[in-house]
């Protein structure tokens, strides 16, 4: 059990129950996109050229879509689920929208979480868009 879990309070109990596996952080990452708070959104080479040639058949299609968030190291994810327990929220509650670091998809760097214009970023209403339904009969597409 790595030592972010331990100091969470993330019992492997916990991470056994919910059959979560555990995933690698990337070592070679790109710019995929570049946020419009200029933050820039990193993803292996192959998943960025898969993204950006979904972007494209998007926008053709008039979809526009936006990275919200891409890569994000172990230490990056024990930081979110640590500022969530310092705002009093229980660690069973976090983990049911944020994976526990060491076992989220997002340390892999294949991993994107999108919106669209009028969506509120990683929120449910995202699923009402039009981009969502595109994504959903596209996205497969790209990989």
């Amino acid at each position: 059990m790595n030592s972010h879990l331990l100091v969470l309070g993330i019992s492997s109990e916990l991470i056994a129950s919910r059959g979560l596996q555990k995933c690698e952080e990337a070592k070679f990452l790109e710019i995929a996109e570049t946020g419009v708070d200029g933050r820039d959104h990193l993803l292996t080479p192959v998943a960025a050229e898969a993204w950006r040639q979904l972007k494209r058949a998007a926008v053709e299609d008039g979809i526009n879509l936006f990275i919200v968030s891409a890569f994000r190291s172990v230490d990056r994810q024990a930081d979110i689920v640590r500022r969530k327990l310092e705002a009093g929220v229980v660690i069973e509650d976090i983990l049911t929208i944020c994976a526990p670091p060491g076992f989220s998809e997002h340390h892999t760097g294949c991993a994107v979480d999108v919106s669209t214009a009028g969506s509120h970023a990683l929120e449910v209403d995202f699923d009402k868009t039009t981009a969502y339904t595109w994504l959903t009969k596209r996205a497969s597409e790209f990989g």
